[in-house]
Parts: C-alpha cells; structure tokens; sequence
C-alpha cells in the first residue's frame, strides 16, 4: 500500500466509524477519530495480524486499551477481512456481539478491554510470555491520555522497563480531553514524557496524524532491553470541523443533520484526495 493510499484509508476509516455510531445510535466518536490515523498504520504497515495468521501463537498482539473507542477498531478489522462489513449494521443491537467495548467474541479482538488501566499490564504480560517462549513478537497497546489516571497503569510501566521487555510498544493517544474536560484539569499527566522516562521507557513523541512520522516512531527499533513509549498528539474529534475539539463527542452522536454534515465533509476530503491535494 503507497502512502497516498494510506491517507485515503483514514478518510474512509473516519467516515465508516461516524455511520456505524450513527446507525447504532451508541458510541464513542470524538475518541475513535482522534485514533483513526494510529489504527491505520497499525494495520496497514506495522503489525503481523491477518485472518489467516490469527491463531498463530507467533502473530504479533495488539490491545485497545482504550476500548471505549472500539468503533475505530472495528472499521479496521472489518476492512482487513476479519469479518464481513455489513456486521457493523448490528453495532450495538441486542445479541450482536459488537458491543460499546472490545469483546473476544469479536474475530481480531485479542481482549475484553473498556475497564480503564488493563491494557498495558495485560501487554506486559503477553511481551514477557513472548520473550521466555523465545517468540519474535511485537506486543502493542494503545492508551487513553485520560485513563493513565489508574495506577495499574504504572505499575505495568515499570515491571516493563524491570523486565526489559523492548518488543512492548505503548502508544498514548494524547488528545488531551476526557468523559468530564481536559485532561490536564480532571487530573493532569504532565509531564508525560518525562513520567514514562522516569519508568525506564525510551518515549518518542509525535504528531498522532502524520502516517509517516507515526509509522517512523512505531517501528523504529529503540534500546536493547527497554520498552517504547509513543505518546502521538491528536485531535479528538479529528476529520470532522465541528467535532474536533469538542467536549460533547466524547461519546456524542451526530443527528441527521449532523451526520450529513459529516458525510459532506468526508466527501469534500476524498474528493480532495482524488485531486492530489
């Protein structure tokens, strides 16, 4: 896949993941568009996992930590054939077993996440099985800015760097606003950087939607024996004008109104695509 056509896929992964909020009537839209671009270089560029490998004990791992924004993580996995698409028709309908958060009940779901500060410890403990078993396995996870706010989280970030597990990879979507306002208002991070340093990690930050800087700080191998923290700064919200930045789409869904609005915006960015720009 060329880089033009990894921007398309943003595009149409944003606009996927806003009508599947919108059928369903349910979701988390401002944090799975402002995770989008990560998602797409995930799977489009970094990560060994495919349907056909899926069961495979030497595929790589990647968790949601932040599986609130499980809406950008289907539309992904939809698109590289782990399930038909018309199943995201089901979002959140009764007995559909695509629900608010990540199920395994879901093909390419690795874990139940949504209870906030699980994802991290959990990847340790896969990158270290990994790491005994004498697997070649790169171990992912993406977090929330505001759910490092849970303790676990920190204690998984230091029994990585004890344990000098350099094939676990944390990305922070840091697009700084939460369920109840800014992050650094209901309970500040800062300094990020500095605090995941401070664990033993090597930390890279990054525009969180620049493809190739963020495919650059994914794969680019750090230190022997320390973990890497990506902390990609983001936009919640992101692709859609009245959304970015906005409060209200932590878990807003757009009326009809709304929804054409969004829809026109998509189309203004894949005709502008389209055109080169």
């Amino acid at each position: 896949m060329t880089d033009r056509d990894l921007a398309r896929k943003s595009i149409e992964y944003r606009r996927d993941a806003v009508r599947a909020i919108m059928h369903a009537g349910a979701g988390h839209t401002g944090g799975s568009l402002s995770c989008i671009d990560i998602l797409n270089v995930l799977y489009n560029r970094v990560l060994r996992i495919t349907p056909e490998n899926w069961r495979d004990p030497v595929r790589d791992r990647y968790v949601q930590s932040k599986g609130h924004s499980v809406e950008a993580l289907y539309v992904v996995l939809a698109d590289k054939g782990f399930f038909p698409k018309e199943s995201l028709d089901t979002l959140c309908q009764y007995r559909s077993p695509f629900i608010g958060h990540p199920t395994r009940k879901v093909p390419g779901i690795e874990m139940n996440t949504g209870g906030l500060g699980h994802g991290l410890p959990i990847c340790v403990g896969m990158a270290l099985a990994a790491k005994r078993d004498g697997h070649d396995v790169r171990v992912v996870t993406l977090l929330g800015d505001g759910e490092l706010a849970e303790g676990s989280n920190w204690e998984g970030a230091m029994a990585a760097a004890h344990h000098r597990l350099d094939n676990l990879t944390a990305i922070v979507d840091h697009n700084s606003l939460q369920i109840t306002g800014p992050t650094r208002d209901v309970c500040s991070n800062e300094p990020l950087d500095a605090k995941f340093a401070a664990f033993g990690w090597q930390v890279r930050r990054v525009d969180g939607h620049d493809l190739a800087a963020l495919e650059q700080a994914i794969v680019h191998p750090g230190p022997a024996g320390v973990p890497v923290c990506v902390i990609a700064d983001t936009v919640k919200g992101r692709g859609v004008s009245f959304m970015e930045n906005v409060l209200k789409w932590h878990h807003g869904v757009p009326s009809a109104d709304e929804f054409s609005r969004a829809e026109a915006e998509f189309e203004q960015q894949l005709a502008a695509w389209e055109a080169g720009a």
